[in-house]
């Protein structure tokens, strides 16, 4: 079956178990993940900003779907959005407010429990709290929802000695005004280095180009 036909069926098949991402993205983030899959015969897969575990499950679909030997984790403080700071801000985005979002670990937990797929490796906390030790070597592909500057700029800082050679990052809300900080963290990481950057709905796909 041709790749893009495994995800569509994915997609038709189960159910988002949040509003936080749709079909349309979920079909880019995927199609990206399946790309390195083909290209990596091992290598971590990452997730920085799960939330209640939407793309989580997905991912975790396509994984099982190519009998992947990769490893996969996620992060998240479990605690909802951090405060904003002065590159966040706008008129836009005024509903994002500090601890907005938040589940619990359990909670997440339990999505793959129900769905009855193995749950990734999962590291509570803050991603400025994070450190070096809790960052797989080897990233394939990275996909960062971080929604802020802050975050986006501290997942980028701690996967960038890890990421492997052909690595792919996909950012969300790179292009939603309401969340400009993540368009700005992700234009400061991407200076001087040999990358190539897209945009497809809010995202931003970035590949590596020294490979």
């Amino acid at each position: 079956m041709p790749d893009l036909q495994v995800i569509d069926q994915l997609l038709g098949r189960y159910q988002l178990v949040s509003d936080q991402v749709d079909k349309t993205e979920l079909r880019i983030i995927l199609s990206a993940l399946n790309q390195q899959i083909a290209l990596h015969d091992a290598g971590a897969v990452v997730e920085f900003g799960c939330y209640v575990g939407t793309t989580s499950l997905f991912m975790r679909r396509l994984l099982d779907r190519h009998g992947s030997v990769h490893d996969f984790h996620v992060y998240d403080s479990f605690e909802g959005l951090p405060e904003k700071s002065d590159y966040d801000l706008s008129p836009a985005g005024a509903q994002f407010v500090a601890g907005e979002l938040s589940v619990s670990r359990k909670d997440f937990l339990m999505q793959f429990k129900k769905a009855g797929l193995r749950p990734p490796v999962v590291h509570k906390g803050w991603f400025s709290e994070l450190t070096s030790d809790e960052i797989p070597q080897d990233i394939i592909f990275a996909y960062l929802d971080g929604d802020y500057y802050e975050s986006i700029h501290d997942s980028l800082r701690l996967i960038t000695p890890k990421l492997a050679r052909g690595w792919a990052i996909i950012v969300d809300d790179y292009a939603n005004e309401a969340l400009p900080g993540a368009a700005r963290a992700v234009n400061e990481w991407i200076r001087g280095r040999a990358v190539d950057l897209r945009v497809e709905a809010s995202l931003a796909i970035i590949h590596d180009k020294t490979s």
